[in-house]
């Protein structure tokens, strides 16, 4: 999803496997895997979300971590929506403020909507086209981390893309009040924009809305939850949005509890007691390995284990020494143990490795590794074994770059200082003086993106927008994701190919025509942008979710993960 997003253990015990795998959906579904039909008898009580710490601006423009999009999608609407349902089903998009899937035209290029009519805004203010139009000029005013990957293909969008301040979109979004109509106007056609158009950056918010990062200031919701107030320091509080009426169970349905309280500055043992003590609903920081044996045996029904199309990995900057030089970062390819940073996530119930950019079940993915002992990006393997320590070192001194500093940026958490700690005697082992530079992890994410910071290699994670090749190799290797000096640079590795992306270009058409060759294309990019290694791939991980016993209810999402507002205390 989008962004930085919750870490998952260290150490994980036996008896905590051996459980957690067979824990499921506690809950009814409806036949078709959406949510069954709300009952008011389970309604009403507190759900309370523990977490060391808040996860930075509250506007959805802005913020792109799975931390907050898992509030978002209780609380803002789009035009189109994620369904509400378990598993596979969690990816079909279906219509939310609009009231069907659009009409599309034009060869594609254009997409007709009709808004809901009756919707309300939490400050009582009725929702318009215009507020749909205001809230797409928005996404470049603010300079949304996605303006240039998602929603560059608009009409107009190239303008405001080089001068924010003075956007208009007046040719890309066109709305008539009269007809309650919203038009949008591509460049091109865009096989994911109906995805993009579903996640969070796409939201509809008032008009009045300010043209810069709102930060700790609710915008006024179209859900049933309203952000009643923000303290980074100390608490995030949802309550019921007094003018909510479920018009979608499918995209936005009713919520269970009457208030969601997100408690800061609270250490992950902390967390783990409040939970056991059915004190808190849900544990959001990894839990110490000190904790796990109870939670193994005495709570093990409370623990919920879920695939991911995720990863795990190390963006080297192209731009800055060594890693402007290829060899050196197919060096670390090769160095990295995979099996052993697999370990210190959690093991292989929680973790797989991976050299592929694109994960495994996702579109396009091949099985193949370049960056195995006994292959070669040229002449790959089908999956990855080993580490080359001395194909390793060979390539560091190829490259001329032995014995240069290397800083290594990481979250200050358990985990990824571990990470750190271990790519460090990799990086020394081949020939380079490292050192680990561990920050906050409300920070993190925004810092490595920066080439301010001049961040050589860093340890981070990206998970799922939305299910399409695009998401991974576009976003976060395309040159319109990097942007020199921002906080919003999604591609860390500051890679830009002009002949790649032009290929991206031509596997994204083909995904309108023929899904099937575009994958294929998507999967020969990946292993081509692997020779030039931007990047370092690790793993992909699961997620875990410990739970109250008083807490029922839970359902999760492929796509956002747990449903927070479906979870009942009564």
């Amino acid at each position: 999803m989008r962004k930085r997003t919750r870490i998952l253990i260290s150490i994980i015990s036996t008896a905590l496997l051996a459980t957690s795998m067979l824990t499921g959906t506690n809950a009814a579904l409806a036949a078709d895997g959406g949510m069954a039909p709300y009952d008011a008898s389970h309604a009403g009580g507190t759900v309370t979300l523990v977490a060391a710490a808040a996860a930075g601006s509250l506007d959805p423009k802005i913020n792109y971590t799975g931390q907050y999009w898992e509030l978002y999608q209780a609380s803002y609407d789009g035009l189109l929506g994620f369904k509400y349902a378990d598993g596979k089903g969690s990816f079909q998009i279906v219509p939310d403020l609009a009231t069907a899937l659009p009409i599309f035209s034009n060869g594609g290029k254009t997409l007709t909507f009709t808004l809901r009519s009756g919707i309300k805004f939490s400050n009582g203010q009725p929702v318009t086209v215009a507020d749909v139009k205001a809230s797409f000029v928005r996404i470049f005013k603010v300079s949304s981390p996605t303006a240039g990957s998602f929603y560059n293909g608009i009409v107009g969008a190239d303008a405001c893309l080089k001068v924010p301040a003075t956007c208009n979109l007046d040719k890309g979004v066109v709305v008539d009040p009269k007809k309650n109509s919203v038009v949008i106007n591509l460049v091109a056609p865009d096989e994911t924009i109906t995805s993009k158009l579903a996640v969070p950056h796409a939201v509809i918010n008032p008009a009045s809305s300010p043209v810069k990062d709102a930060g700790t200031t609710p915008i006024p919701t179209t859900g049933p939850y309203m952000f009643k107030s923000y303290d980074p320091n100390k608490e995030l509080v949802m309550v019921r949005n007094p003018y909510f009426k479920e018009w979608s169970h499918d995209a936005q349905p009713q919520g269970y509890p009457d208030e969601i309280d997100y408690k800061f500055g609270v250490t992950p043992t902390a967390q783990v007691t409040a939970v056991e003590n059915n004190q808190a609903n849900w544990v959001y920081d990894p839990i110490p390995a000190d904790r796990l044996n109870e939670i193994g045996t005495k709570y093990a029904t409370q623990v919920h284990v879920n695939p991911l199309t995720a990863m795990w990995y190390l963006p080297m900057n192209v731009n800055i020494a060594p890693f402007n030089n290829v060899k050196a970062r197919q060096a670390v390819n090769y160095a990295i143990d995979r099996a052993a940073m697999v370990k210190i996530f959690g093991g292989t119930q929680l973790a797989a490795p991976v050299c592929s950019f694109l994960p495994p079940n996702f579109p396009g993915h091949v099985d193949y590794c370049g960056y195995t002992k006994g292959a070669t990006p040229d002449k790959p393997a089908t999956a990855w074994s080993a580490p080359d320590l001395a194909l390793a070192k060979k390539l560091v001194k190829e490259s001329g770059t032995a014995g240069q500093p290397v800083g290594i940026v990481v979250s200050d958490d358990d985990v990824n200082k571990q990470m750190g700690v271990y790519l460090q005697s990799v990086l020394n082992s081949i020939g380079y003086k490292a050192t680990v530079k561990p920050i906050s992890g409300n920070i993190q994410f925004t810092y490595i993106q920066n080439t301010k910071n001049k961040v050589q290699i860093s340890v981070t994670q990206w998970y799922q927008d939305y299910p399409a090749a695009s998401d991974f190799l576009n976003v976060l290797l395309g040159c319109a994701s990097f942007t020199p000096n921002s906080d919003s640079s999604i591609n860390m590795a500051g890679y830009c190919n002009r002949p790649f992306d032009v290929e991206m270009q031509k596997a994204m058409g083909l995904g309108l025509t023929n899904p099937t060759a575009g994958n294929k294309l998507w999967g020969q990019l990946d292993e081509q942008v692997m020779k030039d290694a931007p990047v370092a791939v690790a793993f992909t991980p699961k997620q875990l979710d410990f739970i109250s016993s008083g807490t029922k209810n839970y359902h999760f999402s492929l796509q956002y993960k747990m449903f927070v507002d479906q979870l009942q205390t009564k």
